[in-house]
């Protein structure tokens, strides 16, 4: 890739939204790897900006900088990485679905006209097993 297709640290700082220092520290952890320097300032390629998206993503998600290190870098053959993926996996499904209800809860209560919110049979059901979407 010709040097000038490469982004330096400060383009992908402004277009991720995260600091120079960050993206050297995700550097030193083995997250991410410059492909070079222009001058004093580390270049990137492309792809990085997909890299810190997704370690943006996980780390939101609740894991661990050293857990997503280890996935980068896995294998289809490591199984026990795969089983603790998948007990992830349906963790994220149970907090989608306390998000979702408490979406549809927080829909109703906008415009309930109930007193006491907490009170409303409608916000009841909403909170409880996620009623219709409001």
């Amino acid at each position: 890739m010709a040097r000038t297709a490469e982004l330096d640290i400060g383009e992908v700082a402004r277009r991720t939204g995260m600091t120079a220092s960050a993206l050297r520290f995700y550097e030193r952890r083995g997250l991410i790897q410059s492909s070079g320097r222009n001058g004093l300032r580390r270049t990137f390629d492309h792809d990085v900006l997909d890299q810190i998206t997704f370690i943006s993503c996980a780390r939101a998600a609740g894991f661990t900088l050293a857990q997503i290190a280890r996935f980068l870098v896995a294998s289809p053959s490591d199984m026990e990485l795969r089983e603790r993926m998948a007990e992830k996996a349906r963790q994220l499904d149970q907090d989608i679905a306390r998000l979702t209800r408490m979406r549809h809860s927080l829909s109703h209560a906008a415009g309930c006209t109930h007193t006491r919110l907490i009170e409303c049979p409608e916000f009841k059901s909403r909170i409880r097993d996620g009623g219709p979407e409001g």
